[in-house]
Parts: C-alpha cells; structure tokens; sequence
C-alpha cells in the first residue's frame, strides 16, 4: 500500500511540473518605425516569463516631436510577467495558430504604418516569422499583437542599460 502512494504521489508531482512546461521558448516582437510618433521597440519573453524591452523612441510618453529622434535610444528594460500575463500570451499565441500562418501579412498599398515582425521559438528549436504591417491579417494575429503591445505597457521595467 505504502508503494501505491508512493507512486500516486510521484505520479502526481511529475504531471504538475510537466504541465508547465511551454511549447513556447522564446516569443519576440520587434516594432519598427512608422512616419510618424509610433513607438518603435523590440520585447523578447522567454518560457521562464522573463522580459526584455529594447525601447528606442515614443515608448514611454504620448505625442512627440521630431526633435525626440536625435534623443538616445530610451534603453534596455528587463521585467517578469506575471504568471497571468504568460498564460494569456500563450493562450492568445495558441490561438493564433501559428504554425499555419503565412510569413507575410505587409500591405504594400500602405507605406506610412509602422512593420513588424513576430517571431515565435518552439520548444523543439523550430522558428516562425511572420511579419506585418497595417491593413488585413487574421483576427486572432490581430488579437495576439494587441496583446503583446498590451502586455508592454503594463509591466514595471526595470532599466538596465
């Protein structure tokens, strides 16, 4: 009987750290310029829920000039997601299907939008880039870099260069 709760127990705490584990190794998203005041910055999250933010201009203040473009770069950032933020990354990131998508949504006809690239890391080493620009995409990549831009905005970043 002792073994059979023993087991049970065993059985129990492998299932629980196995569950945790993300299919997800690393997700980036990098912004680029637009012709405008568009924030321009690149976060990479890893599985562990760690954070980085290169922050170049208009990322943490509304409105701008064109004198802010001669300003340094912002700076470097590290947060941690908290386990709520991670679990609706991966969930809209699962939703997004990913894996299916094409490698292009860049709408040639508007030239003034910012572009941006999503890169997704599998557990596995597998890549997915995909970039974008304004104009149509699926919803649930619509809903996936909403959230992520979301998610941007609401950490507390810690610089650290």
């Amino acid at each position: 009987m002792k073994y059979l709760f023993s087991f049970l127990l065993m059985l129990g705490v492998m299932s629980c750290t196995t569950s945790q584990v993300s299919k997800y190794s690393a997700i980036e998203y990098e912004v680029g310029p637009c012709f405008g005041f568009c924030p321009t910055y690149k976060i990479t999250i890893d599985s562990n829920r760690n954070a980085i933010l290169e922050a170049e201009h208009f990322n943490f203040s509304e409105g701008g000039s064109k004198d802010d473009l001669n300003k340094p770069r912002e700076g470097t950032f590290k947060a941690t997601l908290s386990p709520e933020d991670y679990k609706k990354l991966v969930e809209a990131t699962d939703a997004a299907n990913i894996e299916t998508l094409d490698e292009s949504y860049i709408d040639k006809r508007i030239m003034d939008a910012s572009k941006v690239n999503l890169r997704v890391t599998f557990s596995d080493g597998t890549k997915k880039d995909i970039a974008m620009s304004a104009g149509e995409k699926p919803q649930k990549l619509t809903d996936l870099a909403t959230l992520i831009d979301g998610i941007k905005k609401n950490q507390k970043w810690e610089k650290v260069k």
